[in-house]
């Protein structure tokens, strides 16, 4: 089974500049996981709201320390995750396109 997060959205402080460590920035999330349905589910609700939480409080420097955190506590929270594509996005750091960092993570039972 596959879960789609597309285009989950919201404002936190990321960034190595000053004026974006002052002021929040748009954030742009797509996730898809895989993970085995058998009867137990993974709630996509608590994934979103904790995605946006930890973004929010970590107030990461960079979009690749973001995705390397994810890969680490993803699993913790959502046991049942057996791959993960995570992408990030800064829609409006450059005023003519959309910057993003992404990667794919597999996780051992």
């Amino acid at each position: 089974m596959t879960i789609h997060i597309e285009d989950l959205h919201f404002k936190c402080i990321i960034g190595i500049l000053d004026f974006e460590r002052k002021k929040e920035q748009d954030v742009i999330i797509n996730i898809a996981l895989e993970y085995d349905f058998t009867g137990s589910y993974i709630d996509y609700a608590k994934l979103s709201d904790y995605m946006v939480k930890q973004m929010q409080e970590k107030k990461f420097h960079l979009i690749e320390d973001a995705l390397e955190y994810f890969r680490d506590n993803l699993k913790e929270n959502f046991k049942l995750i057996k791959t993960l594509y995570l992408k990030i996005s800064k829609p409006s750091i450059l005023p003519n396109a959309r910057v993003s960092v992404s990667n794919s993570f597999q996780y051992n039972s």
